[in-house]
């Protein structure tokens, strides 16, 4: 194995083939962004789509969230310095948050894998980077917090890769950031309140908490899940947003949908927590819309309770292919993209959610498993002063270093590369920059495309409008 000294070299060697002020070239972006957005609507439920547009139409930033693939085929013109590593693939800054370890310690870190595929470490990066300048555009920051918020995000990430590489392979992959850790790290008494805020939000956001929210008992003690459209509805009623010559709905009841989710799930659990598992009856399965890139995938919560009626709600999501898949020239290991989601999560995050698994469903469409909702928190950016801000990004550039360091195993080799001085902070300030400006162009070529009719965009407002009496 090459030496810590060793790997620093090779990755500054690697300047000479990849210049790091080349990375300010913002790829490939002569395309039509109309024909990538249409190609990434394909297979979801043809009701819901409407709705992804409507929730990318609301800004920029939400554009940029629900995009993820313009952005792969943009990148995939870009350069890079030769080395593949185990990705997030969408690593924009609200996919980064707070969520428990099994041991119940709240820690902050990569909270989204539905992309995670192997690719160029510079990808993660510059997706993250380009997101803080949209969102500080977005939100009216200025212009000086825009760059210095690019420059956070590089230089933390950098300043984690480099510790990560002096600490050891073990140090490294127990390494994690608490949120006592944000607590004592806090800057100023704005930034230690949002943290004192999200751990208390943490706090609450319990399954217990959940159940009587969106879910109704009846006079025998019945339970089931509330419909509350266009977010969540059940199958087969009347509420039901699936098409109706959706294969789904060949499933006359949801006991069979479930029975065939849960029969290869508890195999991709350990085995005490199939024990726990077992310990759980479930009362009724929906289906509920979440994210912006994801709405129109399938999507179900299942209710579940113990003896004394404490609930469990299991998040079954569809897991589709890669947007990396098509622009990168590593393949993924796992064939079956439920068990890609969930690989890369537990390689990539510092602990795992007790019941993340995966499995497949109708259609042959697969999925992964998790908890819903137990203790997850994301950043109420439009809280957010500017000192904020900057210390979100602060944390989010280190929180991306220690997956990376974590999941590849080469800190050493990207640390010797980026180096210590501001030249890839520069370039990469510069990347965001361009990239900000055609993200602004392909979302009014999208707000053109919903105007004259070519896409259909409607909010949850319009859905609910559809409803009413």
């Amino acid at each position: 194995m090459p030496s810590l000294t060793d790997s620093q070299a090779q990755g500054k060697a690697a300047r000479k083939q990849c210049p790091r002020g080349s990375h300010s070239h913002p790829g490939n972006v002569d395309r039509d962004p109309l024909a990538l957005i249409e190609a990434s609507s394909k297979g979801r439920v043809k009701s819901l789509v409407a709705l992804r547009y409507g929730r990318m139409l609301v800004s920029p930033f939400t554009f940029y969230r629900g995009s993820a693939l313009l952005q792969a085929h943009d990148l995939a013109g870009t350069p890079d310095m030769g080395l593949a590593v185990p990705l997030c693939g969408d690593a924009h800054l609200m996919n980064f948050g707070g969520f428990a370890t099994p041991e119940r310690n709240l820690v902050f870190g990569v909270n989204d894998f539905d992309e995670a595929h192997p690719g160029p470490w510079e990808w993660d990066l510059k997706r993250l980077v380009a997101s803080f300048l949209i969102a500080a555009r977005d939100l009216r920051h200025g212009a000086s917090v825009e760059e210095q918020v690019c420059r956070e995000v590089v230089n933390a990430y950098q300043a984690t890769l480099t510790l990560c590489a002096q600490q050891g392979a073990l140090n490294t992959w127990y390494g994690q950031i608490s949120y006592k850790d944000l607590l004592g790290q806090a800057q100023t008494s704005r930034t230690l309140e949002h943290v004192r805020q999200a751990m208390e939000k943490a706090a609450r956001r319990t399954h217990a908490e959940l159940l009587p929210k969106i879910v109704d008992r009846d006079d025998q003690g019945r339970m089931t899940i509330r419909d509350d459209l266009p977010e969540i509805f059940h199958l087969h009623k009347d509420s039901s947003l699936l098409d109706s010559n959706d294969d789904w709905l060949a499933v006359r009841r949801w006991q069979p949908l479930y029975k065939g989710l849960m029969a290869d799930y508890r195999l991709t659990l350990q085995a005490d927590r199939r024990e726990l598992l077992s310990r759980f009856e479930v009362h009724d399965l929906a289906f509920k819309v979440v994210g912006v890139g994801s709405v129109g995938t399938r999507c179900m919560v299942a209710l579940l309770t113990d003896e004394l009626q404490q609930p469990l709600f299991l998040q079954f999501k569809e897991a589709r292919r890669s947007v990396l898949a098509d622009y990168v020239k590593p393949r993924s290991p796992y064939k079956h993209n439920g068990q890609r989601v969930v690989e890369g999560q537990r390689l990539m995050q510092p602990a795992s959610d007790l019941f993340l698994g995966w499995t497949s469903g109708p259609g042959g469409r697969h999925f992964y498993v998790r908890q819903l909702r137990d203790m997850k928190v994301s950043a109420e950016l439009e809280t957010f002063d500017d000192e904020t801000l900057v210390a979100y990004a602060r944390i989010c550039g280190r929180a991306l270093g220690r997956a990376h360091a974590k999941a590849s195993g080469e800190a050493a080799l990207i640390s010797g590369y980026i180096g210590s001085g501001e030249r890839m902070a520069d370039a990469l300030y510069a990347y965001a920059q361009a990239y900000a400006a055609q993200n602004e162009k392909d979302y009014e070529c999208f707000q053109q495309a919903c105007r004259s009719g070519r896409l259909l965009a409607r909010s949850e407002a319009d859905f609910t409008a559809d409803r009413m009496p």
